[in-house]
């Protein structure tokens, strides 16, 4: 399936660099109000700390970024940790790296390695899963059909939410959007045209830990 990564789950990772603790935690947003939010309750959160470094970027193709050194060395925190969460591609993301001084100074370079780390170690302690764009399908069919069906959700891997078994058989599924077209002419060749097809909202989806989720109508 194509889709986007975003953050189902926030979490945290810290990591130790010569002494200073560099605490990670991520959090799902999507607006910008969300994002400064979540970076002031951490602040809040860790008063004591030396720095409270942040970078969230928001929107399907990045539209909005920001970041923040919070007192360190300009490009050695906010910058790194947005840069990771441009790497890896994952959307509508803050992250706030918290970093308590053990007495030791890192230097630039140490400082970028470090925060960037952090972020990793963050996003390792978050669910993040793949976003994608879909379309829901009904189908009924008499029971004759239904292993062949059955067949073919699984060969087109073809997310199923549930399955009603009365004097015929109804199937809800959702169907990538870019397979709409395409599985639509193998269902209806693959039972002779005995099956019925029903198409319904467009929604954006992901399957988590085998499940199917619905996130929302587009």
């Amino acid at each position: 399936m194509q889709g986007y990564k975003v953050v189902y789950e926030g979490g945290s990772g810290e990591i130790v660099e010569k002494k200073s603790r560099f605490i990670a935690t991520v959090q799902p947003v999507e607006q910008e109000e969300e994002a400064v939010l979540f970076i002031n309750g951490m602040k809040k959160k860790h008063w004591d700390a030396s720095h409270n470094c942040s970078a969230f970027t928001i929107g399907r193709n990045h539209e909005l970024t920001r970041c923040s050194d919070d007192g360190e060395p300009a490009q050695t925190a906010g910058r790194p940790m947005l840069e990771v969460l441009l790497r890896e591609d994952i959307h509508n993301v803050a992250v706030v790296v918290t970093r308590y001084f053990g007495g030791t100074l890192l230097g630039t370079g140490g400082l970028v390695r470090a925060y960037q780390k952090a972020v990793q170690e963050g996003l390792s302690g978050s669910v993040v899963i793949d976003l994608c764009e879909g379309r829901m399908l009904t189908i009924d069919t008499d029971y004759t059909a239904l292993g062949k069906i059955q067949y073919l959700l699984a060969q087109h891997k073809i997310a199923v939410a549930d399955t009603a078994y009365t004097d015929k058989v109804i199937i809800h599924g959702v169907v990538p959007l870019c397979q709409q077209e395409s599985f639509a002419r193998i269902l209806t060749e693959g039972t002779s045209g005995t099956a019925g097809l029903h198409w319904g909202d467009r929604v954006e989806f992901s399957m988590i830990q085998e499940q199917l989720k619905i996130f929302k109508k587009i």
